[in-house]
């Protein structure tokens, strides 16, 4: 990642400082839950103020997201040494995708060609447990694949690639990721042995995100969905770099794939998500039946994921913008077509601004 992007206007860059340096020593003193959970809510509740832009920009654009990258690293390794939760790997005919659990609710993933012993890592930030992971499957690391830039994606491109001197970093050239090799675009392909890996941009959480879909007919099984930060097991990322239209019609293009299609997701979000949706759509069964699950999941800290895109079009309120149910939960907006992307795009704003004042409670 390019980190001499500062900002144009001196002011706006001592400004920057001195705010984020106040951020800093608020996050990182051990004394100061309160004042993270304040100050979270603070750059979070609206994309637009001039704080959290700053913030943002400081994050992405230079050495100082790194160093905050570190400190969450470090946190999350003494916190859960074994990682946060547990998981299970899914075997399919010569396929092994292995979810690997990395800072405090990230997952990182290993698509295996079990037959060719080669490995893809998708957004592998924790670069240790990723490469214990590989050591333990006995593989050959071949690639990295990145949805977006930011660091608890794309954190740990450098020591892998350097490590494994062959692999190559696939990603979107327009998202600044670091250490990138491979430049994509949308409905690129990525063959690894049997895998055969297909890149859909989906941008609105940043300008060049993009998610990847694994072929299921090379090995007669479900094709994969590695979602990044669009899409979470019933709900959907931040839009940082882009409007809510832009984001609808990345959700979309999700919505086009089959309803078997599992959803591997970047976070686990789960039960936060689930809770949300109830309050949206209470009398939603679907909804209530994988709560229910989650919840027994998460008692022994077991991962959630994958979810199938079935059930994500069945409870996921930010997939049901043109659902009549959800639309009369949320007051005026687009006939039961669902046809005004216009107010779809609106229902789908709203239901950030709700999710947000829930999540702040």
């Amino acid at each position: 990642m390019a980190w001499a992007g500062w900002p144009a206007a001196p002011w706006l860059w001592v400004t920057g400082c001195g705010l984020l340096l106040l951020a800093l020593v608020l996050l990182l003193s051990p004394r100061s839950c309160r004042a993270r959970r304040g100050l979270r809510g603070l750059l979070m509740t609206r994309s637009q103020r001039l704080l959290f832009r700053i913030g943002y920009s400081l994050y992405t654009r230079t050495w100082l997201g790194y160093l905050f990258y570190r400190q969450q690293l470090r946190r999350a390794r003494n916190r859960y040494p074994k990682g946060h939760s547990k998981t299970q790997p899914r075997l399919f005919n010569g396929v092994k995708v292995l979810p690997i659990p990395v800072l405090s609710d990230n997952y990182s993933y290993l698509i295996i060609d079990t037959q060719a012993r080669l490995a893809v890592a998708v957004d592998p930030s924790d670069p240790r447990a990723v490469q214990a992971s590989i050591e333990k499957e006995e593989v050959t690391l071949v690639a990295i694949l990145c949805t977006h830039k930011h660091w608890d994606h794309s954190g740990g491109n450098r020591d892998l690639s350097r490590r494994h001197r062959d692999c190559r970093v696939y990603g979107s050239p327009q998202d600044g990721i670091p250490y990138l090799t491979h430049p994509l675009c949308h409905q690129d392909v990525v063959s690894v042995g049997r895998l055969q890996i297909r890149a859909l941009a989906t941008p609105g959480h940043t300008q060049g995100h993009l998610v990847y879909l694994l072929d299921g007919e090379p090995y007669k099984g479900p094709s994969c969905l590695f979602s990044g930060d669009l899409l979470f097991l019933s709900g959907c990322g931040r839009t940082f770099e882009g409007t809510a239209e832009t984001m609808l019609s990345s959700l979309d293009t999700v919505l086009g794939l089959g309803d078997d299609t599992l959803l591997w997701p970047g976070h686990e979000y789960a039960e936060e998500n689930l809770g949300f949706a109830g309050v949206v759509e209470p009398e939603n069964l679907a909804r209530e039946r994988k709560m229910q699950w989650v919840q027994r999941q998460r008692m022994e800290r077991r991962s959630t994921c994958p979810s199938t895109l079935g059930e994500e079009r069945s409870y996921n309120p930010f997939l049901r913008t043109h659902c009549l149910a959800l639309q009369e939960a949320l007051g005026p907006g687009p006939g039961p077509t669902g046809d005004d992307g216009c107010s779809r795009a609106q229902l789908l704003e709203e239901l950030r601004r709700l999710k947000d004042t829930h999540k702040s409670k």
